[in-house]
């Protein structure tokens, strides 16, 4: 999405108002960073300790929540569905205006403490809705202080749009932690006040007086701790691989379906999603793709848009929206996590993964891009033998210019870093290595070691 607005930008605002005279004191993106040696030693040393993930999706794991009304199935792909519901209640659709009654059950994880102590936390859930069923997502936790948040909602979700309205909630927080969107924030992380443990709450909802049920098999989140950084140290080039992935633009779509976002010039999300869902071997039929003008070139780039756009947010870049969009395809599993170096990077591209980032910059700070942007997502697919970063840039005029090569160094610092200047000159928040995993439910051992080895599996 080059040079749209985002709600990052909300949060980096109240991220840098936090950070105060810190962000004041920082060095602009374009100083000069260490390089590799002692200095990237003890950076990457660091960042082992920055991001921890945790997900539910055994049957032992479904076993071990907290089940009001759900059970668990076991089988190839062990889940969760709607047993015995609790009982009835009345959901007004604020996207609608409709209010309709659905049967409910609950099903609580037990409580996490993750090896770090957050700033942040973005949850993700992999799951199959039928018509007549939904299902929310939420999160509650305990401060470092002792004090507990109230349930936030993380998403209301369903693979369709027949039933309820895909949305995230805003206006949610409790004076110290707030909802942006899809990621929990504390609102003053130099305060020192972390979220220390927290438990997630599935709600599986569906039409009275039917069978039907929702089925949950990967629920989980990304806590993190990234410090402030306006740079981050340059790395030395681990690999040389290039993987084959489709190359879909979507400026090809601009205009197309405007209800989505004002169409393609913003479909930089689920663009990306779909070129990894079919490198995969996954697309959606032709019955799926019915409701699409057949005069629209890649049709599926129009559907993944419908199917990943958040209504409350009123954009198709909802991180959790566009992993439970990938993984609503056969035995395909999505997770939004942070990456700590491209060394991380590195791994997966070797293991056959590729990798959907998500970064913010000035059109100077990346050279060949051509745009500055709020908020963009790309697929990597590979390192030249120099260690430049190939990536399939859907924020290109065509499917044939789509593949990019970008200057390893300031690729990382972009992708890296959780401060940076904007065009105006004003601090703004970069990612800190946010990005999508989308793999297979029966890995390699190659692909099995490499999601291992970033705290994926």
């Amino acid at each position: 999405m080059p040079g749209s607005a985002s709600r990052r930008s909300l949060l980096a605002a109240a991220l840098a108002a936090a950070a105060g005279t810190a962000a004041a004191g920082a060095a602009p993106a374009s100083a000069s960073v260490p390089g590799p040696g002692a200095a990237a030693g003890e950076a990457a040393r660091a960042a082992a300790g920055t991001v921890a993930n945790r997900f539910w999706s055994t049957y032992t794991d479904w076993r071990s929540g907290a089940a009001e009304g759900t059970r668990a199935v076991s089988g190839h792909r062990p889940g969760l569905e709607l047993d015995a519901p609790l009982g009835r209640t009345a959901y007004a659709d604020p996207h609608t205006g409709l209010t309709s009654s659905w049967e409910y059950a609950r099903w609580t994880s037990p409580v996490h403490t993750p090896a770090v102590p957050a700033t942040e936390v973005i949850a993700s859930w992999n799951a199959r809705t039928p018509a007549g069923t939904w299902l929310q997502v939420e999160l509650s936790g305990t401060y470092t202080d002792g004090t507990e948040t109230p349930w936030f909602v993380m998403g209301r979700w369903a693979s369709g749009d027949s039933d309820i309205r895909r949305t995230s909630v805003d206006a949610q927080t409790d004076g110290r932690g707030t909802v942006w969107t899809d990621t929990f924030a504390v609102d003053d992380p130099a305060s020192g006040l972390r979220l220390a443990a927290y438990r997630l709450r599935l709600t599986l909802y569906r039409r009275p007086g039917t069978a039907l049920t929702p089925l949950v098999w990967r629920i989980g989140a990304m806590a993190s701790d990234v410090p402030d950084r306006f740079t981050v140290p340059a790395s030395a080039p681990g690999l040389a691989r290039e993987l084959t992935v489709p190359r879909y633009s979507q400026n090809t779509h601009v205009g197309q379906y405007p209800e989505y976002d004002n169409g393609g010039e913003a479909w930089c999300s689920p663009t990306s999603s779909q070129m990894i869902v079919e490198y995969w071997g996954r697309r959606p039929s032709a019955a799926e793709l019915a409701w699409v003008d057949p005069a629209f070139a890649d049709p599926q780039v129009c559907h993944a848009a419908r199917h990943t756009y958040d209504h409350q947010y009123r954009g198709c870049g909802n991180w959790p929206f566009n992993a439970a969009y990938a993984a609503a395809y056969p035995d395909l599993n999505a997770v939004v996590t942070r990456l700590r170096s491209l060394a991380d990077l590195e791994t997966l591209i070797g293991a056959g993964v590729p990798v959907i980032t998500s970064q913010s910059f000035r059109q100077e700070e990346l050279t060949g891009a051509g745009y500055g942007t709020s908020g963009h997502l790309m697929t990597v697919i590979g390192f030249t033998a120099d260690g430049d970063v190939i990536a399939n840039d859907p924020a290109s005029p065509d499917n044939e210019s789509v593949r990019r090569v970008y200057l390893r160094r300031e690729w990382e610092n972009i992708w890296l870093r959780t401060k940076r200047y904007n065009a105006s000159g004003k601090v703004a928040s970069g990612t800190g290595g946010v990005c999508y995993l989308y793999f297979p439910d029966r890995p390699t051992p190659a692909q099995r070691k490499a999601l291992q080895a970033v705290g994926v599996l």
